[in-house]
């Protein structure tokens, strides 16, 4: 199975990563990527980068050596009712939207208040992913959160560093195997992702093709397998 993006990825503003936009670029085209998406975690994540970034993102060019680049950002969601840290005018901006839970920015909840959480921030239209739902952390109904991003045309993540060993998110393989067993029920598409703050782990997707390959999960639904499959789930090209 083979991957020609990486839709997840951090630079050095977003506070705790550690390259510039060019290196990252650099790295995705010297992994043969054909499109990285670089989503910067929005405002209320501690030492990130604040609104007027994402408004300016206008000026910078998207393709560098050879790679399209997919500007945007990770946005926090803030409450169990979904609410996230950028509007939607700015989000309706933005190449690409991620929508993720992090601990600076909404304390663990409940299974209820977590899903809660997920699925009223599905509803937003510009949001494209929910990043990293398997975070055991934040412990959630994973059949109810299949169901609602099948129903608003979300895409949930599989993200890589989660499997990775030194990640501090909790039984993320547990909870991975859980989601990808309900994307397979429903015909839910899902994304591979590196979620890279620096740039040797750009296009770095071992553990969770590991995962795939175990779990016979269907190429067609691993949608950054071509850029024409994720087309239609992007804001940027979004009809």
């Amino acid at each position: 199975m083979g991957f020609v993006m990486d839709l997840h990825t951090h630079t050095l503003v977003s506070g705790h990563a550690y390259n510039t936009m060019r290196e990252m670029a650099r790295a995705a085209a010297d992994k043969g990527l054909e499109v990285l998406g670089i989503t910067e975690h929005a405002p209320e994540m501690p030492g990130t980068c604040q609104h007027f970034y994402f408004h300016n993102l206008k000026i910078v060019e998207r393709s560098m050596y050879g790679v399209e680049l997919l500007l945007g950002a990770e946005v926090n969601i803030l409450d169990y009712e979904g609410h996230v840290d950028l509007d939607d005018r700015e989000m309706a901006a933005l190449d690409l939207v991620i929508a993720s839970l992090h601990r600076p920015c909404i304390r663990p909840g409940s299974v209820e208040e977590n899903t809660r959480a997920y699925l009223k921030a599905m509803e937003d239209p510009y949001i494209n992913i929910i990043g990293h739902p398997d975070d055991g952390r934040y412990p959630v109904d994973h059949k109810a959160l299949v169901e609602g991003a099948k129903r608003h045309g979300v895409v949930l993540e599989l993200n890589n560093h989660s499997l990775d060993p030194k990640c501090m998110r909790a039984d993320a393989e547990e909870n991975d195997r859980e989601i990808l067993k309900w994307c397979m029920e429903y015909g839910q598409p899902i994304v591979v992702d590196s979620d890279a703050h620096v740039d040797t782990l750009v296009g770095e997707f071992s553990h969770a093709k590991r995962l795939l390959e175990e779990m016979s999960f269907p190429e067609e639904l691993v949608l950054n397998r071509s850029r024409e499959a994720i087309c239609p789930y992007i804001n940027k090209y979004k009809v």
